[in-house]
């Protein structure tokens, strides 16, 4: 079971991905160059160092192990110099379209995720929410949008395919309005967005690019917001958005309207919409323990883990937003999932009446591939290791890091099609589906074909000359200040 053959895994596959990621990079290389410069190689480095570097993967670090510099020259290309990452997402999105296997099938995922920052210099830095950590804490929040096909066979596929940096509101004020200047928010960017209106742009975004995709999954965030929900279903896209489970529904048609004042009765007159007809609203959680929601059983998939089979239902439900009255009631899908550890799972979709619960779970677990771009990025592609403090620096840093993950998306597609696998395998190891090559895989790979270079002797000489000057110059540079605070005191 150990013969690279029968996983379909040969040493002139592996060679080949040396080229192949040039080639991946040469069909970008038109987005990198500004008018003026062609300055592209930088962005190959970048995703090699990405790709086959440990840790330490900012602009320096990448630098200095990929190209053997300082990082000055990378330092601009990413902070500074005025390449489109929107041309980036653009060619990711069209070569989706261009892929045979991924006409049908797509799922849009939406999410956020955050990086803790030890300041608030940094472009969008502030102390709010930290989804992964779970606290508030000082931190950059971006809004991710990824594409994922997981019927693909043998192995689902997916990857980061647009994103945006969520900035607070308070950074719109007028305390941040130097900081907005030093760290280079575009003139754009003049008003506060909230993470639903970040995620509706890119969703509408992909949708202008023709991007294939058949349902927009996102967490609770922006499913409660029915305004958001409403936006996608005027733009006939199919959603289905988690919720929280205190979130309130009708089980009846509530009748809203503002009540006509009483004659004779005291006090002014009533100002907001209110339901009519005597109709109580429930919890999504009530409804889920009700004695008429008709809990199934259903197999979604095989996984590495084994089946993923959980309880499941559906439901129609009403839903009217006090917040949002100028949305009338309406009716959506209720679909609830309990998963085998015991939690909840809620959400709300505008699917078809005839929708199949089958077609409901599906839907409704599909948010998990979100999850995995995200860890990927952070994982196997540094994205968390990131450190510029520029606006433009994190459009281009996080660009990239979609640009590699594209990469490793196509040759997983690639190698499933071209690299069979001995299907006796999965009878002699007692399991239904062979593992499929995992993004750590293809990072191993690459790191054979793409070894850190090794300095001679005379090159770690100079990197150590200009180590030491360096650090002479910043001693320096900190007793002048010293001596200067000391003269104006």
């Amino acid at each position: 079971m150990y013969d690279p053959q029968r996983w379909g895994i040969s040493v002139e596959k592996i060679k080949l991905l040396g080229p192949k990621l040039v080639k991946h990079w040469q069909r970008f290389q038109r987005h990198f160059k500004t008018k003026t410069r062609d300055t592209s190689e930088h962005a190959l480095a970048y995703m090699r160092g990405q790709m086959t570097m440990e840790s330490n993967r900012n602009f320096a670090g990448i630098a200095n192990d990929i190209e053997s510099a300082d990082g000055q020259a990378m330092q601009h290309f990413m902070s500074q110099s005025p390449w489109s990452e929107q041309g980036v997402y653009g060619q990711i999105q069209a070569e989706i379209n261009d892929t045979p296997e991924l006409q049908t099938g797509g799922l849009l995922v939406l999410d956020e995720y955050a990086d803790e920052k030890s300041g608030v210099k940094s472009a969008g830095a502030l102390r709010q929410y930290n989804g992964r950590m779970g606290k508030i804490d000082e931190c950059q929040v971006g809004v991710a949008l990824g594409y994922a096909h997981w019927k693909l066979q043998p192995w689902p596929l997916w990857t980061l395919v647009d994103a945006e940096i969520f900035l607070p509101e308070a950074w719109f004020g007028d305390a941040y309005s130097e900081l907005r200047q030093k760290v280079g928010v575009p003139a754009e960017r003049k008003v506060f967005e909230t993470k639903p209106e970040l995620g509706l742009k890119m969703i509408l975004r992909a949708k202008e690019r023709q991007l294939p995709f058949e349902a927009v999954l996102c967490d609770s965030l922006y499913g409660r917001s029915s305004q958001f929900r409403n936006e996608l279903d005027k733009a006939d896209l199919l959603y289905m958005a988690a919720i929280p489970s205190n979130l309130r529904v009708y089980l009846e048609k509530p009748v809203v309207g503002i009540p006509a004042h009483k004659p004779g009765k005291k006090g002014p007159k009533a100002q907001k919409a209110q339901v009519l007809n005597g109709v109580r609203s429930e919890s999504v959680q009530q409804v889920a323990k009700a004695k008429d929601t008709d809990w199934q059983r259903l197999r979604i998939r095989t996984n590495e883990r084994g089946e993923l089979e959980d309880l499941f239902a559906a439901r129609q439900v009403w839903v009217w937003d006090p917040k949002q009255p100028d949305i009338q009631p309406h009716q959506e899908w209720l679909a609830m999932r309990i998963e085998s550890n015991g939690d909840h799972t809620y959400a709300f979709s505008n699917a078809p009446e005839d929708a199949t619960l089958l077609f409901l779970a599906e839907l409704i677990c599909g948010r998990y591939f979100v999850e995995r771009i995200i860890q990927d990025g952070k994982d196997e592609a540094g994205a968390d290791e990131f450190q510029a403090q520029k606006y433009l620096a994190w459009e281009h840093h996080t660009a990239l890091t979609a640009c590699a993950l594209w990469f490793i998306a196509t040759t997983k597609l690639d190698w499933a099609k071209d690299c069979l696998r001995d299907p006796e395998l999965a009878q002699q190891l007692e399991i239904e589906a062979l593992p499929a090559l995992s993004t750590a895989n293809i990072r191993e790979m690459l790191r054979a074909v793409f070894p850190l270079p090794q300095l001679s002797p005379e090159e770690a000489q100079t990197q150590v000359v200009k180590h030491l000057v360096n650090r002479s110059r910043s001693t320096a540079s900190r007793l002048r200040h010293r001596h200067m605070a000391k003269t104006d005191t």
